[in-house]
């Protein structure tokens, strides 16, 4: 049998799937790594970026620690981890995956907030409404599509790369591909590979829904009917370029 198809015959077993540290154990570990290496990043870089982006400056910052934390392999600091004080385990690959999280999401924040225009914000300001609500009736709202985009390739990166955890005691699909190296069976390295790589576009195409809902405006339609121009009539036809009516 070729790997492939030893990674079928894994997959379709439902005892692989429900028995102690079997796939549905793993795949809860994974997801809680995930997800709280992502909401640790959020709670980080969200404030830091909504802060620099309304403020209209740390431009250089923002590049030097992007830059900076995505030099930094997830490997290399699991290793850093494992002989200091955090050791091993799934506290060391969640504290590496925040750290690995945090830059897209710092990013796409910045720049999402730096790019209102500055007219509405003082439009809003003129209006009576506070800093804070200004922030989130305002601000918030344009820069929304830009900063789900940080979180869903945060949140797909820390997915994909938990796997990691296996190398230094943890949990999650990653131990499914660790076992196969281990004992030189490629199937199930490729059933985890393929668990994994599942997991990432789900991941994906959750967050890509969770954006299309939360998105106000037309934004959240790009497949709907081409909009009215303004000036333009119900019931009266649209010119054409040469100016003769459809």
């Amino acid at each position: 049998m070729t790997g492939f198809s030893e990674a079928l015959v894994y997959l379709n077993d439902p005892y692989n799937w429900t028995k102690t540290d079997g796939i549905f154990d793993l795949l809860i570990v994974h997801l809680a790594i995930s997800a709280v290496a992502v909401l640790a990043a959020l709670m980080i870089a969200l404030p830091v970026g909504i802060a620099l982006g309304t403020a209209g400056r740390g431009s250089g910052l923002i590049l030097v620690i992007s830059n900076v934390s995505r030099a930094v392999p997830t490997l290399a600091l699991l290793t850093l981890f494992a002989v200091s004080p955090i050791g091993f385990g799934n506290r060391a690959t969640t504290i590496a995956l925040t750290v690995f999280a945090i830059p897209p999401i710092l990013t796409n924040t910045y720049v999402g907030f730096r790019g209102v225009d500055p007219d509405v914000r003082e439009a809003a300001r003129a209006m009576g409404m506070s800093r804070g609500a200004v922030i989130g009736r305002v601000d918030l709202p344009l820069a929304l599509p830009l900063v789900m985009t940080g979180i869903r390739t945060a949140a797909v990166q820390v997915v994909a790369t938990a796997g990691l955890a296996a190398l230094v005691g943890g949990g999650g699909l990653g131990r499914i591909v660790n076992l196969g190296f281990g004992q030189q069976d490629y199937g199930l390295i490729i059933a985890g590979a393929i668990l994994i790589a599942a997991l990432a576009l789900l991941t994906e195409l959750a967050l890509v829904l969770l954006t299309w809902v939360v998105t106000p405006g037309p934004r959240r339609y790009p497949w709907s009917a081409r909009r009215r121009a303004p000036d333009t009539v119900p019931g009266v036809p649209e010119p054409t370029a040469s100016g003769v009516p459809l």
